[in-house]
């Protein structure tokens, strides 16, 4: 996934699909300079973790 797509589904109220490693996830912020989202999955969203925006994966 792209950046400014990672932004825009970050920032949309809608519930937009997006997997990461194969987990449903929930991108809560994006960070351009370093090219990474905050993410938590949707089974466990006590479980914050930042990964590689390109590793996203909007279904």
């Amino acid at each position: 996934m792209n950046i400014g797509r990672a932004r825009e589904i970050a920032e949309s109220a809608e519930m937009i699909n997006v997997t990461y490693d194969g987990t449903p996830v929930i991108i809560q912020h994006v960070d351009e300079a370093s090219k990474m989202a905050r993410i938590y999955s949707k089974t466990d969203p006590d479980h914050e973790r930042d990964v590689p925006v390109l590793n996203l994966i909007e279904e």
